[in-house]
């Protein structure tokens, strides 16, 4: 391990101690590091993106496009799969180790000052900082939690997307779609264009009102904008000012066509201001943006697919991809969530699709107990429900169990993908640790 990344870890291990002050919602702090820093988010256009799922496909679309566009895209996302360095990209490239100790530097001599923000407020400034001091032309933003109150709502963005609206966090959130609305419509500032995918009458009530008062332009999914799915998996878009034909998406499943639909609107309104995206960086950018963890697959024989489903419409969405691609084909589903969850929910869905569910934890203090999963879950399904405490163990079994035919489904929580995943690539490339029966690299 090279002097950078041990230097690294131990700046981590000081940001990671952060998490113990747990999630604390407001802007007083992040306004705080914000100024201690020169108020480095006035230094770069921004684009600000809320909702409830696809937030990270949304914004991996965007920065592709505008990167193929010969801009310099900061890109800020949560949470990392294996590496801190991943939420702080630069086209595409995470933030070097060098560079990460550098700012981490920095944002610690303004926190020592006053009161130690959480986690996600560091982190979030750290990127802010980062931006502004390589000189991005743009930031794309994705929201921790909410919106309203969310570290990342210290901007003053030139474009919000809001994605969709389901029930998550309902104990930070409130317990209804409506409460939910209001806290991710809280991105939205003054004069400043609004897109969203979300459609249901109540929640989209709460966006128009604020948009209304806020004298933002709001243009929405099945509305202003609409798309056509094809026959062989591209779609039509029929938008603003434009219509393309057979776009293509690299990232799986259905709901990415809807995701894309608001990449293409976000574009259209940037281009309506003066923005030069010409129409191949928007095809080639859709079609081959990467967002690892998200419908991956990750080997074959067996087919081992990776997914951070973390709720109810996460999990929806994960069966209808897997109905589609995968039909009768049996399946193994190794499975942690974490313990603030609607896990009972999660799980109903889950085990109709499954042969067999091995119920696991990652390494988080989140993570819900296995035997709590299985009491929920165990007198509902005549499918087999094991137990492995272990990530890295239910993986094994489900390999060991699996033939060439079958799929194995990793899922619940990004946290589970992520952990999960690093495992797996190094098992690939290291096939001497264990060899597992017929696995074969899809990579």
């Amino acid at each position: 391990m090279n002097k950078n990344r041990i230097a690294l870890d131990q700046h981590l291990g000081i940001i990671y101690r952060l998490r113990t002050f747990g999630i604390r919602l407001g802007l007083e702090t992040i306004n705080f590091l914000m100024q201690g820093l020169g108020n480095p988010q006035n230094r770069f256009s921004s684009i600000h993106i809320a909702g409830t799922n696809g937030k990270g496909s949304i914004a991996a679309m965007l920065s592709s496009v505008l990167s193929k566009s010969g801009f310099r895209v900061g890109l800020y996302t949560s949470p990392h799969l294996r590496r801190f360095n991943e939420r702080i990209q630069i086209n595409g490239e995470p933030i070097s180790d060098e560079k990460a100790i550098r700012v981490a530097e920095t944002v610690q001599k303004i926190y020592t000052r006053s009161a130690p923000p959480t986690f996600f407020e560091c982190v979030t400034a750290m990127a802010l900082y980062h931006f502004a001091t390589e000189g991005v032309d743009w930031a794309v933003l994705e929201t921790g939690m909410g919106g309203r109150l969310d570290a990342t709502n210290c901007v003053r963005p030139n474009l919000c997307i809001i994605s969709n609206i389901h029930l998550d966090h309902q104990e930070y959130l409130g317990q209804t779609l409506e409460s939910i609305a209001r806290e991710k419509a809280g991105i939205i500032k003054e004069g400043c264009p609004v897109i969203t995918g979300v459609r249901q009458k109540k929640p989209l009530s709460v966006i128009q009102d604020i948009a209304q008062k806020k004298s933002a332009p709001l243009y929405r999914l099945g509305k202003d904008f609409r798309v056509r799915r094809n026959g062989d998996g591209s779609f039509n878009y029929l938008g603003l000012d434009h219509r393309w034909s057979s776009i293509r998406v690299g990232l799986k499943g259905d709901h990415q066509v809807q995701n894309a639909s608001l990449v293409i609107a976000a574009v259209e309104l940037l281009k309506r201001n003066g923005v030069t995206i010409p129409d191949a960086a928007i095809v080639d950018g859709l079609a081959s943006t990467v967002w690892p963890g998200r419908l991956e697959i990750i080997s074959k024989n067996p087919t081992i697919l990776l997914d951070g489903a973390h709720n109810t419409s996460g999990i929806h969405a994960l069966n209808k991809f897997l109905s589609t691609e995968f039909g009768q084909r049996p399946k193994i589903f190794v499975v942690g969530i974490m313990a603030d969850k609607p896990c009972s929910a999660m799980l109903n869905r889950l085990s109709p699709m499954a042969d067999h569910l091995i119920l696991t934890r990652p390494r988080n203090s989140r993570s819900a107990d296995p035997k709590a999963l299985y009491n929920l879950i165990s007198q509902k399904t005549d499918k087999r429900v094991d137990i492995i405490f272990n990530l890295k163990q239910a993986i094994d079994r489900a390999l060991e169990e699996a033939e060439a035919d079958h799929l194995i489904c990793i899922t619940g929580s990004l946290f589970t993908v992520g952990e999960a995943r690093e495992y797996l690539i190094n098992e690939i490339v290291n096939p001497v640790r264990v060899s597992h029966r017929g696995l074969n690299s899809a990579l």
